[in-house]
């Protein structure tokens, strides 16, 4: 689909991409990983066509079409959100309207034996043909269907553009390159604008489609379930896996090691021959056998370790000065715009040293609540600040605020008040921005070193109450599991507006779901509250199914005053019917899930057997096979644990 090869990227004297070669083929979904400023972004940008390489080149077939979404974009402020969607089929109702003038015109002509009549009818037919096949009668309601899938309103859609902000506006982009259905996506962080509802919904959109994907993230989990491939770019070169980025992350290390055992032990074999030739050189009688090793020598292909980059982030949060007990209190907090109503009776306590998060579809009032506690807006109902409190706040912006034509140091310095001025550099350095780096200009800074840069700023001050809105955006993987490790072991308490994920897991113990005017509190952690949510869509299926239709013709209020009547927990015919439809359905997914486990369990068994032979240690492939299998022996396992409790919960 679209061949990249021999590309180098050089700015000044730094190599950026040197000499890479790779095939993008048909029905792969490609993760391009990489520490921030390694050049993913760049990469695709170079494949979209927006870039040219230093040497190299890329090509494509000529009826292959690309879909590029950049990190930034603009969008024109005067059309709604309906028409600025729609646009992704401008070039099918040009087509439409070429038809409709076409036809008016052998409507008007009366030459119709001329050949000039013949090609009207001829490029009208063709026209009709494509149209037929592009589906440009359904496109509104695709255009409508992507953009609920995306999280908009249905009363959204005649709004104008203007009126949304940047991650939404970035979700209408979005909106328009799937709705476009390139045989091509380059996508450059799709996930960073989006909750978790709509990346639940780009995962299945991405992962059944037929379309070739190149995407970058640092959404693990959003990886795992998109992508079949792993390109990573470290130190100027890529890394090229065929399995997800989990796998990938196993497989390169179980790579790597054995490349140091088989390294070793070369130049163990090299240093052993040297000592020989070395010792019995000027010995005649030796002589046919310090040729014999020196030819052997000669002939030794060398083992060469793949090159690792080891600078990484250094990041631990300043002790925390003791607060209360109680940071944040809140009693019945409420938010409204004019009429429209944000939130409602917000009730809640955060206790010193909780780690909780606010997670909700965008809008629902997560970051408007962090303003109402750093007491940026007025809002009605009690909110108490406990003793001693102080904030460090990040937020969802942090990056783009930071002034372009400023270096990195003089941003810092900026802001830098007492006897920290004097570790400025160190505090850089362990960024990674040491050197030179340090005397780089913001604006050409990644994403990613952006954010890094943006967080020293909650270092310059030691804070007890950590306020973090999407602190993950633009940081790649490995930044992330630093800064997690970093807020798991702050001693004083945070609160953290995400949607990814992984970083969540293992580091809240608290969720507070923002939705429909409300905040509700679930206790544990983030895929324990994914899961109940699940079980929660189950349940209300199965009550809207009893809102349907009844027998009599009764629906809306007759149909509630009719169940109103029902005797609580009993059913009608037709409800029990249905009901017990979907538990047998569920009770056969258990049993077939049960096989499956038992089968890739089995297996494994054989695979860990043979692994433990010498033979069998040093077989790559069979590693691999071994990998993906206990991968999805996960999965499975996972999904029974969610289809039983499903099934526990419907026999209630």
């Amino acid at each position: 689909m679209i061949s990249v090869e021999n590309l180098t990227v050089r700015f000044g004297g730094f190599t950026l991409l040197d000499n890479i070669s790779f095939v993008l083929n048909r029905n792969e979904r490609v993760a391009l990983t990489g520490k921030n400023g390694a050049g993913k972004s760049t990469l695709l940008k170079i494949m979209a066509g927006l870039q040219p390489p230093s040497s190299g080149n890329v090509s494509a077939p000529k009826e292959a079409t690309v879909g590029y979404l950049p990190q930034q974009m603009t969008l024109d402020d005067s059309r709604t959100v309906r028409e600025e969607a729609s646009l992704a089929f401008a070039q099918l109702q040009r087509m439409e309207q070429e038809m409709d003038r076409l036809h008016q015109e052998m409507a008007e002509r009366t030459d119709y034996e001329s050949d000039a009549y013949h090609a009207i009818i001829q490029r009208a037919a063709d026209l009709q043909e494509l149209l037929q096949v592009s589906g440009i009668h359904n496109f509104e309601a695709e255009v409508e269907k992507t953009l609920m899938g995306l999280g908009f309103k249905r009363s959204d859609f005649d709004r104008p553009t203007r009126e949304f902000s940047g991650g939404w506006r970035m979700r209408i982009e979005l909106a328009k390159l799937l709705l476009q259905a390139p045989d091509v996506l380059l996508l450059d962080e799709p996930t960073n604008h989006l909750d978790i509802e709509s990346i639940q919904w780009l995962e299945n959109f991405l992962a059944t489609s037929g379309n070739a994907v190149m995407l970058v993230s640092h959404d693990r989990a959003f990886l795992d379930r998109v992508t079949n491939r792993t390109i990573e770019i470290m130190l100027g070169e890529i890394h090229d896996y065929k399995v997800n980025y989990s796998a990938y992350v196993e497989l390169r290390k179980e790579r790597r090691e054995q490349q140091l055992r088989a390294y070793e032990n070369q130049q163990k074999q090299i240093k052993d021959t040297e000592d020989f030739i070395e010792r019995f050189r000027y010995k005649p009688t030796k002589s046919n056998q310090v040729q014999s090793r020196i030819k052997q020598l000669e002939k030794i292909e060398r083992i060469e370790v793949d090159e690792v980059d080891n600078s990484r982030l250094n990041l631990k949060f300043p002790p925390a000065p003791r607060s209360g007990s109680y940071p944040v209190i809140m009693e019945e907090v409420s938010k409204s715009y004019g009429d429209h109503l944000v939130f409602n009776n917000v009730t809640l306590t955060i206790e010193r040293g909780e780690k909780i998060a606010f997670v909700g579809k965008n809008g629902e009032g997560k970051s408007t609540l962090v303003k109402c506690i750093m007491n940026e807006i007025d809002h009605g109902g009690k909110l108490e600040l406990g003793h001693n409190v102080k904030i460090g706040y990040f937020a969802q912006n942090q990056a783009q605020l930071l002034d372009g034509e400023l270096s990195v140091f003089e941003t810092i310095d900026q802001v830098a008040v007492g006897d920290i001025r004097s570790k400025i550099r160190d505090i850089l350095g362990a960024f990674m921005f040491g050197g030179e780096a340090s005397d780089k200009k913001v604006k050409v800074l990644s994403g990613g070193e952006r954010s890094r840069l943006a967080m020293i700023r909650l270092l310059l001050e030691p804070v007890n109450l950590l306020i973090l809105d999407e602190p993950t955006n633009h940081l790649d993987i490995a930044s992330k599991e630093v800064l997690k490790k970093a807020i798991k072991e702050f001693e004083g308490t945070a609160i953290i507006v995400s949607h990814d994920r992984d970083f969540l897991d293992g580091l809240v113990e608290k969720v507070y779901e923002f939705g429909g005017g409300k905040v509700m509190e679930h206790l544990g952690g983030i895929y324990h509250f994914l899961d109940k949510k699940r079980l929660d869509t189950l349940q209300q299926l199965e009550q809207s199914t009893s809102s349907t239709k009844n027998g009599d013709g009764a629906t809306g209020k007759n149909a509630g005053e009719k169940q109103e009547q029902r005797s609580e927990g009993k059913r009608s015919y037709q409800e029990q019917k249905e009901f017990n439809r979907k538990l047998r359905k569920l009770e056969r997914e258990v049993e077939e899930t049960e096989k499956k486990i038992a089968k890739l369990e089995k297996q494994l068994a054989e695979m860990e057997a043979t692994l433990a032979t010498p033979d069998g240690a040093s077989d790559m492939e069979l590693l691999q096979r071994y990998l993906e299998t206990k991968a999805k022996l996960d999965r499975a396992l996972n999904n029974w644990e969610r289809l039983a409790l499903e099934v526990e919960e419907a026999n209630k």
